[in-house]
């Protein structure tokens, strides 16, 4: 989310639409003849009309159909011409899907059935069941234009249960779900990320509707747009029924009772799996070794998701473990699932974790419902005697640690930041239920920094830069160095040392990956000509602060609409500055030491026998933060960064 989008309220008059005749539906003529307020020019497109009906018949069957029509602004609106049908090739049928142009002049194209595309949906899997049917229209679309469609598909709902956005990020002028049920059923329904809103109801249908939603602004560090435009969940079902012949869910024991009874008949230990189990901790001293052991193996199993009968509840249920164990690669679930088997050949209990990787704050404890989440975790009993990070107390299961096999970065004890805080589901039967996932404390994720350099007569700097990370700071330089080649990897370190001195040169580098230890140590050797600047042969002026993060910060819009999302940081840095022969201290920055609700910042400065010892660190917390305290936030940041600029002052004896 990057660019600034304001919303003018100011109307303007569209000049009427021609007579449509019989090649578009009335529903997309109304539409078409909408005034449409004035935009920020960076607005691609509005929304002109958005409807979703989902009808259940008698028979159980969901039929939905979606009307769309969008205005086109500008040239960057076009990709919003395109009319989608996503299905399900075993259990979903798309009944019709048409779509028309309105030009600008008022000429009508219509688009028929050769102009459908029927595509594999864009999935990383060998092999899946989703595939989508496509009409693009975004090459017959000009500033003013309107394009619309209609799709209707058929299907069998896994739950009575349903999610609706009301918009993606456009404005939209008006945004309908519309749900029609049999006789005898009823609705309840919760909204998020808005005010709640009562359906109008009419026998046993029932219509949530919002209109003139404003664009959502692109900004940094903003949450994922689903935690910032309006979100309906709604839960259905026959008056009086039993939620367990109706697939909905009271509360999140039912949702737990559920899910068991798709993952326990998956945990089949096989001799040869037993003997696996057992040889990887055939060295394992303690308990927690041992789940390392076992936790390594899983996660370094290839990562691929087939996903065949997702409608009829594969895509909740895991593949037995022996066949992954036998084919040796899975997807989150299968991983999981594995893992638990071969830690049950030790007697070591272990539980599924159902979660939503990507936003901590996307899972709302209010709504029981398995379709909040999109990822598998593992929770592991472990004894007292355990100690780690993610290690947490849970009032029925015990001491639980808590990992993600699929993350190939994150080791046993630790837990990615996109999952610490997240509410999931602990899949434990009648013992399970939502819980929120520990944060690693402060001291576990750290960036430990030594630089020794000298400095030269004419402001050259040379030395050496010693890193010692932990945590999700080792997570971040483990994934660097795995995914890049090796000479793509100097660059980034190069690229990493010019930010902070211009014309900095690289000389070597090593490092070493201590994986099972959370820990990443990088050792650099760098030189930058010119780094201090002299002036009349007599000043010799340098900043203290040589590097800086690997990837910067950026609030420079002066206002903000969305919350912040601050990740967790914590740097203590340690540099000794061999100072040039010949000359001495004439100005020093005062030493800062100071905090907010977002973090702290301390530097200090002594001599001590022709060097200067520097030492600063800075402290982010983890934390959302209102685009109310924006400017705070701001002014926290400008702080650090005018200590940073503070320079040394160096005068010729």
């Amino acid at each position: 989310m990057k660019q600034r989008v304001i919303l003018i309220f100011a109307f303007c008059t569209l000049a009427a639409v021609p007579a449509l005749g019989q090649k578009a539906p009335a529903w997309l003529a109304a539409a078409a003849a909408r005034a449409v307020p004035a935009y920020d020019k960076d607005v691609p497109a509005v929304v002109l009309h958005r409807e979703t009906r989902n009808k259940i018949e008698a028979n159980g069957k969901l039929i939905t159909t979606e009307q769309f029509a969008v205005r086109i602004l500008n040239g960057d609106g076009k990709d919003n011409a395109i009319a989608r049908a996503h299905y399900l090739v075993s259990a979903e049928k798309v009944r019709n899907i048409e779509a028309w142009a309105i030009r600008p002049g008022g000429s009508i194209k219509e688009y028929d059935k050769k102009s459908v595309i029927d595509l594999i949906s864009d999935r990383n899997d060998v092999y899946n069941e989703y595939r989508i049917k496509i009409i693009d229209g975004s090459s017959d679309m000009d500033a003013g234009a309107v394009f619309g469609y209609t799709v209707e598909t058929e299907s069998t709902p896994l739950f009575y249960q349903d999610v609706h956005l009301f918009q993606t990020g456009l404005p939209v002028l008006t945004s309908r779900y519309v749900l029609e049920l049999p006789q005898g059923w009823s609705a309840t329904s919760k909204m998020f990320n808005s005010a709640q809103i009562d359906p109008r109801v009419s026998g046993t249908s029932y219509t949530w509707e919002l209109a003139d939603l404003k664009p959502v602004k692109s900004e940094p560090l903003s949450p994922s747009i689903v935690n910032l435009v309006p979100r309906l969940a709604v839960n259905y079902g026959p008056e009086g029924a039993s939620t367990a012949a109706h697939k909905t869910f009271n509360d999140w024991l039912d949702v737990s009772r559920w899910a068991s009874t798709l993952y326990e008949p998956q945990v089949i230990i096989t001799p040869e799996l037993a003997a696996k189990a057992r040889d990887l901790t055939a060295g394992a001293k303690t308990e927690l070794e041992k789940i390392r052991a076992i936790g390594f193996y899983v996660q370094n199993l290839q990562y691929i998701s087939i996903d065949i009968g997702v409608a009829h509840g594969n895509g909740y249920k895991p593949r037995r473990s022996d066949l992954v164990f036998n084919r040796g690669y899975g997807d989150c679930k299968d991983k999981a699932n594995l893992m638990r088997a071969m830690l049950k050949v030790l007697d070591i209990e272990a539980y599924p974790i159902a979660i939503y990787s990507g936003d901590p704050t996307y899972v709302r404890t209010e709504w029981a419902s398995p379709q909040q989440f999109n990822h598998c975790i593992i929770a592991v009993r472990v004894s007292k005697d355990t100690e780690a990070p993610t290690v947490m107390e849970h009032a029925t299961l015990g001491r639980l640690l808590i990992f993600d096999a699929t993350d190939p970065y994150t080791p046993v004890g630790d837990l990615p930041d996109y999952l610490q805080g997240s509410h999931g589901l602990i899949i434990a039967g009648e013992s399970g239920g939502i819980a929120k996932m520990p944060m690693t404390p402060p001291e576990a994720d750290v960036l430990d920094r030594e630089l020794e350099v000298t400095l030269s007569p004419t402001g050259d700097l040379a030395g050496t830069i010693r890193e010692r990370a932990n945590g999700q700071t080792s997570t971040a330089f483990r994934s660097e160095a795995r995914r890049l080649s090796a000479a793509d990897y100097r660059r980034m370190l190069e690229g990493w040392l010019t930010r902070g001195s211009t014309g900095a040169r690289l000389v070597e580098f090593s490092s070493a990956d201590r994986h099972a230890d959370a820990a990443y140590d990088l050792d650099v050797e760098f030189a930058a000509p010119r780094y201090g600047q002299l002036m009349q042969n007599r000043l010799l002026i340098f900043k203290p602060v040589v590097v800086g993060r690997r990837q910067s910060l950026s609030l420079t819009e002066q206002t903000r609409s969305n919350p912040i999302e601050l990740e967790s940081l914590w740097m203590r840095e340690s540099a000794k500055i061999t100072l040039p022969e010949g000359f001495d201290i004439d100005e020093m920055p005062d030493p800062i030491d100071f905090e907010s609700e977002f973090g702290a910042y301390r530097s200090s400065y002594e001599v001590k026998e022709n060097k200067l010892h520097f030492t600063r660190s800075f402290r982010i917390k983890r934390s959302l933060v209102g685009p109310e305290k924006y400017n705070d936030v701001r002014g926290f940041f400008k702080k650090i960064l005018d200590a940073e600029q503070s320079s040394v002052v160096l005068i010729r004896k």
